[in-house]
């Protein structure tokens, strides 16, 4: 038997995708409780299409009212910002007060 490549757990190489990650109630929402996806994108606009075509209506529910965190750094109009293959995404949807 033929051992696995170094680096690779034990198993085939995995390909990296980044993390996308949503507040509980954004989540019940839009994905039906999923808070946390691994989607292979290279920009922002890519993974929203990705994320639309898994959850129809996601990006019409993005597209306003909601900051977008790529690796810790807010961004207010991320439409062409990279994504990397192992970017951590954040969708946080506007608080509302009064």
């Amino acid at each position: 038997m033929i051992p696995p490549p170094p680096g690779t757990g034990g198993g085939f190489p995995r390909h990296a995708m980044a993390t996308v990650i949503l507040q509980p109630a954004f989540a019940r929402r839009l994905t039906g409780g999923v808070t946390n996806l691994d989607i292979d994108a290279t920009d922002y606009q890519a993974l929203v299409e990705q994320l639309d075509e898994q959850f129809p209506g996601f990006a019409e529910a993005v597209a306003s009212h909601v900051a977008v965190a790529i690796d810790g750094q807010i961004y207010p109009n991320p439409l062409l910002e990279p994504i990397g293959p192992t970017s951590e995404v954040f969708f946080l949807p506007a608080l509302e007060g009064g």
